[in-house]
């Protein structure tokens, strides 16, 4: 019986099942990237457990935060719900207060702008 075509199928699966994961953490990573950017590029007023914080410091803090859970966030959906959408502290949610729109929890927005961005990539 030979079984070197079945040791090839074998070895073919397992690469390609260990690639396939790299290729979700890249695009996790990058999906990430854009939601932390988009936060500080808002003009938006982000406001966490009643104090307001430009939109540079919003980004700053989320980043702190994924810095420090980061091993704990598998995706964007994720990174939104458990990281980014409340006080860890208090359980207040985050909200944004941006130019010309009624002021929004910040969850809904991130769900928008990733959206958005996987629609465009």
């Amino acid at each position: 019986m030979n079984r070197i075509p079945k040791i090839r199928n074998l070895i073919a699966v397992v690469t390609l099942c260990s690639i396939a994961p790299i290729t979700t953490a890249q695009d996790n990573d990058s999906e990430i990237e854009h939601l932390l950017t988009a936060v500080g590029s808002s003009n938006c007023v982000f406001v966490r457990n009643g104090t307001r914080h430009t939109a540079e410091s919003a980004e700053s803090h989320l980043r702190m935060k994924y810095g420090k859970t980061r091993r704990y966030i598998d995706n964007a959906e994720e990174f939104i719900t458990k990281l980014a959408s409340e006080s860890s502290w208090t359980g207040k949610p985050y909200t944004l207060d941006c130019p010309d729109k009624e002021e929004q929890v910040t969850k809904d927005w991130l769900f928008v702008q990733l959206n958005e961005y996987r629609a465009d990539n």
